[in-house]
């Protein structure tokens, strides 16, 4: 076996801790916005309506959400990757685990390796633990897994290759777990900024999302100035989600590289902003599912991306 192929092989904690982790060849991942060939999701078998944050507990008391028609939802979303040739992963479905659908925050894949998280709510926890499963099934190795304080993949925002922009909100993720998983990305040589933002928002994913090359999805209304003006400053194109939508998961899209992304149907703005410019856009409705707590960015991990 070559060196190469000894680096790639599945172990625990592949991270240099002096930096200058190899990235691995086989699966490619270095920004958020070129072509999706792999995705990682979570099943919807085991869905429950969870007080998970102040909006899900707000669509609990109010409107709960109807599990049958959000498992609909999510199966046609799984449609639109597949409608794609993305390569569909599915974590295995445990009775136990009511939040798995959200894949994006038990782990976060990398170029070197993806890394385990530290979830915040009790029951989520177990997710870490299936997502360890699923990628030594898929033989990837893990990086490194968050032992500081808690860490939520949704806050784990790769704006560019090589730079990333973190956020903490406290409740979820946070500042010990957010400044240790900033300690191994700056070793790496990354840019890294972090975005301390109010427990409410949850996920710097619900306001700030990548869709192509030096274009993002942000909501201005909710995003601290700072964030914007550095993300102008290094020549981001924004488009401004309104904040209703945005409450909705409107800014939470996936993109697929290449101009195609999936978005929800009911970010109408996005959509037709996004139509205008040439993008090949397709609407999933995941309203229902969102009341849950997530969009479809949180649904989602990607796994590879072609350079």
């Amino acid at each position: 076996m070559s060196q190469e192929q000894q680096s790639e092989c599945f172990s625990l904690q592949r991270r240099n801790p002096n930096g200058g982790t190899v990235p691995l060849v086989e699966w490619t991942l270095k920004n958020e916005t070129d072509p999706l060939t792999d995705v990682l999701l979570g099943p919807a078998d085991h869905l429950f309506h969870r007080a998970t944050s102040s909006l899900s507990r707000k669509h609990l008391r109010e409107s709960p959400c109807n599990i049958e028609l959000a498992k609909e939802q999510h199966a046609n979303l799984v449609a639109a990757y597949k409608h794609y040739n993305v390569n569909v992963h599915m974590l295995e479905a445990e009775p136990e685990l009511t939040m798995q659908v959200y894949s994006r925050d038990s782990s976060v894949m990398t170029p070197y390796g993806a890394f385990i998280t530290a979830m915040a709510n009790w029951w989520r926890r177990g997710e870490n633990y299936a997502a360890i499963r699923a990628y030594e099934k898929l033989g990837i190795p893990i990086y490194d897994m968050v032992t500081a304080g808690t860490f939520e993949g949704g806050d784990f925002n790769v704006i560019e290759e090589g730079c990333v922009l973190i956020g903490c909100g406290g409740a979820r993720t946070q500042e010990e777990g957010a400044r240790q998983v900033a300690g191994w990305f700056e070793a790496e040589g990354w840019e890294v900024k972090l975005a301390f933002i109010d427990e409410y928002y949850v996920h710097i994913d619900l306001m700030v999302v990548p869709i192509a090359e030096k274009l993002t999805a942000v909501c201005i209304d909710c995003t601290d100035p700072s964030i914007v003006s550095w993300l102008r400053g290094k020549g981001h194109e924004i488009i401004d989600v309104p904040f209703q939508d945005t409450m909705a998961l409107g800014c939470n899209m996936m993109s697929l590289g290449s101009d195609r992304v999936i978005a929800p149907s009911s970010s109408k703005v996005l959509i037709e902003n996004l139509r205008s410019r040439g993008f090949e856009v397709t609407d999933v409705d995941t309203a229902e599912i969102s009341k849950t707590g997530g969009g479809i960015h949180c649904m989602a991990q990607a796994l590879r991306r072609e350079s």
